[in-house]
């Protein structure tokens, strides 16, 4: 178990969806299909829908927190996100969403296909490795 920040509180279990490069979300994910749309980005191709989405943290515009906030509205968003170092445009999208979401974690540690469990109430970050 990892013990994270609390940025956006609740729980939720998946499969995780994991990138080592930062993602941004206006331009970079349809807000209509949860689609990783971004050229050459390692989740192009992937969708976000109803997966633990971590990445180290997001970059560009701010209006990436409407897209978090549209993808949760839209019912494509993923159940919760887990960052190294949650930046002010993920962190507004998540609460404004109300998408669990937790930081300060050692990502290295989750790979595709495990199983996290996110408990965004106490921070804490459980990993069962994919069989």
């Amino acid at each position: 178990m990892m013990k994270g920040r609390i940025i956006s509180p609740g729980k939720a279990t998946g499969t995780a969806l994991v990138s080592k490069e930062p993602l941004g979300f206006y331009g970079s994910v349809n807000i209509k299909t949860g689609i990783v749309i971004e050229k050459g980005h390692p989740l192009e191709g992937k969708s976000v829908k109803d997966t633990i989405l971590v990445f180290p943290c997001g970059k560009g515009s701010t209006v990436g927190s409407y897209v978090i906030y549209g993808l949760a509205k839209n019912k494509v968003g993923p159940k919760g996100i887990i960052n190294k170092e949650t930046e002010t445009i993920v962190a507004t999208g998540v609460i404004l969403a109300g998408i669990p979401c937790v930081d300060k974690i050692d990502i290295d540690q989750i790979h595709n296909g495990d199983t996290v469990t996110l408990d965004a109430d106490t921070g804490t970050v459980t990993v069962s490795p994919k069989k």
